[in-house]
């Protein structure tokens, strides 16, 4: 039999270079019809007086999500989000002009979110379009356009298989609000109709609550609706049009 030499003294963790990991946030919100993303400018590093995605480093006690959780408190004051999901591991060895980084990207949704406020060390937060991160016409620092565009893609597709697109809403919402939010996350319009008997007819997703709405574009009331559990999976997928083979 071989025995494998476990010799303590050939292993000197010395001989390897510095090595950090970070915890970026994805932090998605809808206001006035758009998709919009948490962005900060930090008041020191490589990042200064540059916008990037709130972030930091795990601290050498700290778990991977408690260390998302706080950075989300402390860089953009939200305190709680009914969807905090990791997306990714990031590691180019250069991406970071520090040190070799490796991040590990969160991507949250916050419903009505107002404009942020600055946290610790961050001179300035804001809201920005998803589509002009994406596209390059607002620039962010290191890797995080590529980060913002891969959590654009996975909430294109969670919406399609779970009821997570109510995260983006109030408790209480209406068809045509949660159409909107499934029009502004794909970039595409959908017919109502079709949109109301989909959705309905999905089982677990929606909830009439027997209340209506005091307001309505046709001045009707509209019937009020609520999700029980945003992180279920749908019965049957609600694909993106373009999907379908009946699109």
């Amino acid at each position: 039999m071989v025995t494998a030499n476990h010799d303590q003294a050939e292993y000197d963790p010395t001989e390897f270079p510095p090595f950090a990991v970070t915890v970026d946030m994805v932090v998605f919100t809808i206001d006035d019809d758009r998709l919009r993303v948490v962005v900060i400018e930090p008041g020191d590093g490589p990042a200064a007086n540059r916008w990037a995605l709130p972030g930091g480093f795990v601290r050498a006690d700290e778990d991977i999500e408690p260390a998302a959780w706080r950075v989300l408190r402390t860089k953009t004051g939200v305190t709680g989000t009914d969807h905090l999901a990791q997306l990714g591991t990031y590691g180019a060895p250069d991406r970071d002009p520090r040190m070799r980084v490796v991040t590990v990207a969160w991507w949250a949704i916050i419903p009505d979110l107002p404009e942020p406020v600055p946290g610790r060390r961050v001179e300035e937060a804001r809201l920005v379009d998803v589509d002009d991160v994406v596209d390059a016409s607002f620039e962010l620092a290191f890797d995080h356009r590529t980060i913002v565009a891969d959590a654009l893609d996975a909430a294109r597709s969670e919406i399609e298989l779970t009821a997570v697109a109510a995260s983006f809403l109030d408790e209480q919402f209406r068809i045509s609000d949660l159409r909107q939010v499934y029009e502004t996350i794909w970039g595409l319009e959908l017919e109502p109709g079709n949109f109301q008997r989909k959705v309905r007819g999905l089982k677990g997703f929606i909830e009439p609550t027997g209340h209506r709405s005091s307001e309505s574009p046709s001045g009707r009331p509209a019937e009020l609706f609520t999700c029980s559990d945003v992180t279920a999976k749908l019965a049957v997928p609600f694909r993106h049009p373009d999907s379908r083979s009946d699109a």
